[in-house]
């Protein structure tokens, strides 16, 4: 269930990398520059305003190859949004010469950090690159790019955090609302409401890439509902961090005693396996999942991932 629907996101190519453990660079054989241009990641949430829309439809432009269109576009507007995605556009002449003065007045900046970082491996400057990742998730650890950055340090996982899914829906009266209306109805109700409508707003903002915020939000509905299997699900998955699974492990193993028929316990345990690639066992929690609640909404998912995962071996 992703509740803010029109919560877009610019589309950028994903990015296999391997992180160098070295922070300097020194002693090292020449940068190689990678071919092609490299993906631009612009955080813009649910904004729909005019430049929103301008930027998203220049990202669009840039990643399908048409740089100079993407330039005019970005080349309106003078948001930190708007300077990366003209840098990226330039690409090489002069790109990582404007991100590099961007960063210094904005050292802080999640998304510009991340942005740097992908200049630079593209450039051939892998260890800079990772220093801008760890920058990043260091300055935005509850922001889209904080994730992303997170994403590209930890390769070996998925893109992403694993989600929460739940059987509890907003009202239609909340999704019928524009994007940006539709989250401030949802975290008045988180604010205010029960734990059904805590457990919602967080689901939200996991989805625009807010984990803490999510964290805090199904943490705060686990209290109000002890015995809700949903909610303390939810409390253990939003611990999740790729640096530490086991914070979120720790918690959901002892679920599945306290409720073993569950199927939010075994489908969110499956995808907690799926992230750390363990298919087997993830195969066997979400077919637990299919059979604890085969017309619930959570073993409906379950059934689309055990077909997805058709045909994939594990290693």
């Amino acid at each position: 269930m992703i509740v803010v629907a029109a919560a877009v996101v610019a589309a950028a190519a994903a990015v296999g990398v391997s992180v160098l453990q070295s922070s300097g660079g020194k002693g090292t054989a020449a940068p190689t520059e990678r071919t092609g241009l490299p993906p631009l990641e612009l955080d813009l949430g649910v904004r729909t305003d005019a430049e929103a829309v301008a930027l998203r439809r220049a990202s669009t432009l840039y990643t399908n190859g048409n740089a100079a269109a993407a330039a005019r576009i970005f080349a309106r507007y003078r948001s930190p949004e708007a300077q990366i995605g003209g840098a990226f556009a330039a690409w090489p002449k002069g790109t990582l010469d404007r991100l590099e003065r961007l960063a210094a007045a904005r050292p802080r900046d999640a998304e510009v950090q991340l942005n740097l970082g992908l200049a630079r491996y593209w450039a051939g400057r892998d260890a800079d690159a990772v220093a801008s990742w760890r920058l990043a998730a260091a300055a935005g650890p509850d922001t889209a790019s904080g994730v992303r950055a997170n994403d590209l340090l930890h390769p070996s996982f998925p893109r992403g955090l694993p989600y929460v899914v739940s059987s509890y829906s907003p009202p239609a009266s909340v999704t019928r609302l524009p994007p940006q209306q539709q989250l401030a109805a949802l975290a008045r109700r988180g604010a205010s409401g029960t734990y059904r409508d805590k457990l919602i707003y967080g689901i939200a903002l996991q989805r625009l890439g807010h984990p803490l915020s999510a964290e805090r939000q199904f943490a705060a509905a686990a209290a109000l509902a002890p015995n809700d299997p949903e909610a303390q699900v939810a409390a253990a998955v939003g611990r999740f961090t790729k640096a530490n699974p086991s914070l979120a492990f720790s918690k959901l193993g002892p679920l599945s005693r306290r409720f073993p028929h569950s199927p939010a316990v075994r489908f969110h345990l499956g995808l907690l396996l799926l992230w750390l690639g363990q298919l087997d066992r993830a195969r066997a929690q979400l077919r637990l999942a299919v059979a604890d609640g085969p017309h619930t909404e959570l073993g409906r998912e379950a059934a689309l991932f055990l077909q997805r995962l058709k045909g994939i071996k594990s290693h």
